[in-house]
């Protein structure tokens, strides 16, 4: 791996009219800025469909693409619809925030429509992604409908227990009865995966690749679960017996209860870990580099009761260890990974990083609370780690220095040799540039200087979450000239 840098921006982010970012001629200029910005990295959330509380780590699907991302102005130059249909549908009234409703109430009707108009156009095509993606795309889409067919209820409360069970003869009855939707939501997949090709074939040509992230867990109400609850901790009726979350830590007080299903890891060692090599599989047509979130979960993971209502209540448990990371990079070594270690460190996840040989990850916004063995500090840093200013789960660094305690903030300016001259947030920019680390990101919004109201996600937070976007304009070709300045300076303009 060269030494180089890039920015992160969820796509979600991206400008557009049409009320979320997606993968049109936005997404094709950000590429441009960053390799005019001589980034080699574009680093993106998780791209599946969302649900409820609209997080990228919370999908219907490990698997599948999110429909809202599909670019209704590249459906339109296709002829599968028409610019009067895309303006006839409001799209919220705030182009700086996703309106996740708004969406929920109007996408699914315009693909309906462009369904309608290039199935028997593209059929062939249509028919050669089924197959080259047999092995999720039927669960997913056949999942989709009933979902619809029973008013987006859960699966674990669908009235007819044998679909519910995923029992053959009802689920091949219900596919037949509502072909309609199945054609649909396959339809929408294939419209999907065409655009993001295209989207990671563009970005190709520009010398920029595609730095993605993998949730550790799976929703309960997805069609993994539902299809293959032989793979999680369920009871004989398929409820969870125990559920995923952390202990309490530097987010929250209460630790953080996601609420994922737990992996019965030795039912899966007996498969060979066959959903984790098909999953890494499928990561790795999306994007060029994949870090896999919450890393710490295979050395050990913290186990919530069920009906717990915080994660205080729960405990540790060893995960699969090195196995399963062995077992994953034999059989896909055209993937590189990258482990999300953050967390308090543990000698067991020390040493199942190391025993990995995975670049970890650093953030600078960690690295002065004042411990001397502070292991985020910038020149105790390994040459093998991704080092970041702050992830999405952090503040831009606009907000870090308002909001963080007067303390931190002056260890960081004597450390950092930082100045209102410069500016506190360019030179934490710096300090990272100039790191060991052979990759480095910083959010958008630090190199645009901006607060608190940019923020992605707040860690323990439900409300608020997963809708800053970017403004026509705020990339700039002067701002492209001095990042790129300072990437060449620190010597990361890789491959260039």
């Amino acid at each position: 791996m060269e030494r180089a840098s890039g920015i992160i921006l969820p796509l979600f982010s991206l400008p557009s009219p049409y009320g979320v970012g997606t993968m049109g001629q936005a997404a094709r200029d950000f590429v441009d800025f960053l390799a005019d910005a001589g980034q080699s990295w574009w680093q993106v959330l998780p791209v599946g469909p969302t649900s409820y509380g609209d997080s990228p780590y919370q999908s219907p699907s490990a698997f599948a693409g999110n429909p809202y991302f599909i670019d209704l102005d590249l459906l339109v130059a296709d002829g599968l619809l028409t610019k009067a249909e895309v303006e006839a549908h409001e799209w919220g009234s705030d182009p700086a925030r996703v309106d996740y409703e708004a969406l929920y109430r109007n996408r699914l009707d315009l693909l309906r429509l462009a369904c309608e108009r290039g199935w028997e156009r593209d059929l062939a095509a249509v028919q050669a992604f089924a197959r080259n993606n047999e092995d999720w795309l039927g669960d997913y889409t056949l999942f989709m409908t009933l979902k619809r067919h029973f008013d987006m209820a859960a699966w674990y409360t669908w009235p007819d227990v044998d679909v519910r069970l995923h029992r053959h003869d009802a689920c091949r009855r219900y596919e037949h009865e509502l072909d309609d939707d199945v054609r649909l939501f396959t339809y929408v997949q294939y419209l999907f995966f065409s655009q993001w090709e295209s989207l990671r074939a563009y970005a190709h040509s520009r010398n920029v690749r595609i730095f993605g992230d993998m949730p550790i867990y799976v929703a309960l109400d997805s069609a993994d679960v539902w299809a293959h609850p032989e793979n999680y901790q369920l009871d004989e009726r398929n409820n969870p017996v125990e559920v995923a979350g952390v202990p309490p830590d530097y987010f929250s007080s209460d630790g953080q209860l996601w609420g994922n299903p737990l992996y019965d890891y030795e039912a899966m060692e007996r498969t060979g870990y066959d959903w984790w090599q098909r999953r890494i599989r499928a990561a790795g047509r999306l994007y060029d580099m994949v870090r896999i979130d919450h890393f710490r979960g295979f050395a050990r993971y913290w186990s919530v009761p069920a009906d717990a209502t915080t994660a205080k209540d729960g405990h540790w448990v060893d995960g699969p260890g090195i196995g399963l990371i062995e077992a994953l990079r034999r059989n896909n070594p055209q993937v590189d990974l990258v482990a999300e270690d953050l967390g308090t460190p543990t000698p067991e996840v020390m040493e199942l990083l190391l025993a990995s040989g995975l670049p970890g990850m650093k953030v600078l916004q960690f690295a002065f609370d004042g411990r001397e063995d502070n292991e985020h500090i910038p020149h105790g840093i390994p040459t093998n780690c991704v080092c970041y200013t702050g992830t999405h789960d952090n503040a831009p660094l606009g907000a870090w220095f308002v909001e963080e305690s007067a303390e931190s903030i002056d260890l960081a300016r004597r450390y950092m040799g930082l100045s209102n001259e410069e500016g506190l947030v360019r030179g934490m920019v710096r300090e990272g540039m100039k790191s060991p680390a052979v990759l480095f990101f910083a959010q958008m919004q630090d190199y645009l200087k901006l607060g608190s109201a940019s923020r992605v996600n707040t860690p323990g937070t439900i409300d608020g979450n997963w809708r800053w976007r970017l403004q026509e304009g705020q990339l700039t070709h002067d701002l492209a000239r001095r990042i790129a300045d300072m990437t060449r300076l620190y010597g990361r303009r890789a491959g260039r």
